[in-house]
């Protein structure tokens, strides 16, 4: 079944013009998008799962525009900087006066963004379906929004962000706290896994003994940021999802500040797949170094994969752990319940 809000929007007379390429702004691979002509939409996602999902279904897909076109269809993300820097870059890509269509879930912030339109420019009224809505306005020319694209934030001395990533506008408290409590010596090869903009990483390079850090980041934005952050050269850069990234050669310490939210809702389940991934990328003899929020369940999870489990330091709102001698795999580790009823 079709979006019913796109659905609605598409029999709105002059909906989309008769030609030319739609630009699509941050889908992800849940919305349906059947009710849009397919051979003519390009479709901008930077998140590489959903990227891969949308390039799975058949869908063109790239993680930044490329060129003009007649038509764009903007998918609100959380964050309201991005949202806006979105708009902006929908703005000045759409020929002037073509349409382009905003949609949005009510948790999402759409009402905040159509008020903030409606303060600048004409906007059609609003179409409300299934707990969201969808509105138009045509694009006014590459100017009339600029002071919306291109923000750049400074989160830290020597780092630069755009809106939309992780921790954009500061550095992260856990990953402080984890940068602070990482060994004056590293191994020669170590993993940054979901590195972000590339604050770990450089905490990771000052390091005695580290030949390379790998940058191991989900969100393409990021990783640009982190390119420019992060300029030495034992630095590599992968745009890959972590949780499935396995590199030819395994690393001697994993380090991480896994995230721990789907969409607005916590998901634990998303750090447990961060470090099943940290253990598969370990040498035998290799240790991890993560920190996490206290209340998620992760020290039992670590315990059945890792041999040697430890936290690091003591603070109220977040575990520093030291998981080293990962398990081979289809080697659990033994419970004292376990060795009991051997």
């Amino acid at each position: 079944m079709a979006d019913p809000r796109i659905s609605l929007a598409l029999a709105a007379p002059g909906a989309l013009p008769p030609a030319g390429r739609i630009l699509l702004l941050r889908p992800r691979a849940e919305h349906d998008l059947g009710a849009l002509p397919r051979a003519r939409l390009h479709l901008v996602q930077g998140f590489r799962p959903d990227f891969e999902a949308l390039a799975a279904q058949g869908y063109a897909v790239s993680p930044g525009p490329e060129g003009t076109y007649a038509a764009a269809f903007v998918f609100v993300p959380r964050a309201r900087a991005e949202a806006e820097a979105l708009l902006a870059e929908a703005a000045a890509r759409v020929a002037p006066g073509g349409p382009i269509w905003v949609d949005g879930a009510k948790t999402d912030g759409i009402d905040g963004i159509l008020k903030s339109l409606r303060a600048r420019l004409p906007v059609d009224e609003p179409i409300s379906k299934a707990h969201g809505k969808i509105f138009r306005f045509s694009a006014p020319g590459p100017d009339a929004l600029a002071d919306w694209r291109g923000r750049r934030f400074t989160p830290a001395p020597g780092f630069s962000t755009v809106p939309g990533v992780f921790s954009a506008e500061a550095v992260d408290r856990g990953s402080v706290l984890l940068g602070a409590a990482l060994p004056a010596r590293l191994p020669a090869r170590v993993a940054d896994l979901g590195a972000g903009w590339g604050w770990l990483a450089a905490q990771i390079l000052a390091r005695e003994g580290v030949e390379e850090c790998h940058l191991i980041e989900a969100e393409h934005a990021a990783l640009a940021c982190a390119r420019e952050n992060i300029t030495d050269p034992r630095a590599r850069f992968h745009w890959v999802d972590a949780r499935s990234y396995r590199p030819d050669v395994r690393f001697g310490a994993v380090v991480m500040n896994p995230p721990f939210h789907t969409a607005r809702s916590a998901d634990p389940a998303l750090g447990v797949a961060f470090i099943a991934a940290a253990q598969a990328m370990l040498s035998l003899s290799g240790t991890l170094y993560m920190v996490a929020n206290r209340h998620l369940p992760y020290v039992a999870h670590l315990k059945t994969l890792f041999r040697d489990v430890d936290e690091l330091g003591d603070d109220p709102g977040y575990r520093l752990i030291r998981a080293a001698r990962p398990m081979a795999a289809g080697k659990p580790r033994l419970t004292p319940q376990s060795r009991a009823g051997r």
